[in-house]
Formats: structure tokens, C-alpha cells, sequence
């Protein structure tokens, strides 16, 4: 058997108000939230995926700032093995688009009202990745040598 983990993106975005950005989708047969984030495509830079992957699941043109860090997670439904780069982002413009098949709509949600969604949320990783960046965890982004960039 060959063991192939998933290498993903995810970005943890914070407005003015104290809320983050957040997407509502169907995904095996449940709705979950997860902050905007997907798989990395091949030969597609990781920043290049975080970007792509908020815009088609929020329509929010996000800027990656900083590296929170990587988180591996073991999803139990599935048995995979996920790889999780994720980014501390800014939102700069809401963009009119299509947002993709299976996602339901984005909404801006304080932490409490997450941690509320309790077994909703696609993972744990989604508030162990925001009681990081709010407990000051940042890194540049250049921790990430990625050639493709």
C-alpha cells in the first residue's frame, strides 16, 4: 500500500472587527466550516494556492502576510493524511465571483461563535490555527523555499 498524504493551504484572516473569515460547505454528506482553504495543485506555488483557494471559496482577494505554521492532521472519516500550510492573511477586495461547487457561502465569524459550531468544524485544526495566530504565533514568509514562486 502506498501512503499518499495531502498537502493543503489554508489562511486564517481577521477583519477590523475581531472576526475571521470563514466557509460553510458540504463535504461528505455533512455541512462543515473551515477557514478558506484546499489542496495545492501541481506545479502551483503554495502562496500562488492560498490566494486561489480564498478567492474561489469566499470571492475575497486575500494577501498572504505572514506563516502561521504547519499543522498535520489525520482526518478519522478518511484515513488521510493531511498537510496543512497555513497563512495569516489580509482581505483586500471582495470580488464578485462564483464560488466553488460545494460551498454553501462565507461568512466573517468571531471565535466564540466558531468554538459554538463545535463538531460543524471541518477539523480541530480550525481553532488550534486561530488560538495560534491570536496568541502572536507569525513567521515571514520566506520560511517557505518554494521554487515555483
Amino acid at each position: 500500500m502506498t501512503w499518499t498524504p495531502h498537502a493543503t493551504v489554508a489562511v486564517v484572516v481577521e477583519d477590523e472587527h475581531g472576526r475571521f473569515l470563514m466557509v460553510e460547505e458540504h463535504s461528505s454528506g455533512r455541512i462543515v466550516f473551515n477557514q478558506p482553504a484546499g489542496h495545492i495543485e501541481e506545479n502551483e506555488a503554495i502562496l500562488d494556492a492560498a490566494k486561489r483557494e480564498a478567492l474561489e471559496e469566499t470571492g475575497w482577494d486575500i494577501e498572504p502576510e505572514h506563516f502561521l505554521g504547519l499543522y498535520t492532521y489525520k482526518a478519522p472519516a478518511n484515513g488521510v493524511t493531511y498537510y496543512r500550510f497555513c497563512f495569516i492573511g489580509k482581505a483586500r477586495q471582495h470580488i464578485t465571483h462564483k464560488l466553488d461547487t460545494g460551498i454553501i457561502a462565507a461568512h466573517w465569524l468571531t471565535l466564540a461563535e466558531i468554538r459554538q459550531l463545535g463538531n460543524q468544524l471541518r477539523s480541530p485544526l480550525v481553532v488550534k490555527s486561530i488560538e495560534d495566530y491570536r496568541n502572536g504565533r507569525c513567521y515571514p514568509l520566506d520560511v517557505i523555499s518554494d521554487p515555483q514562486t
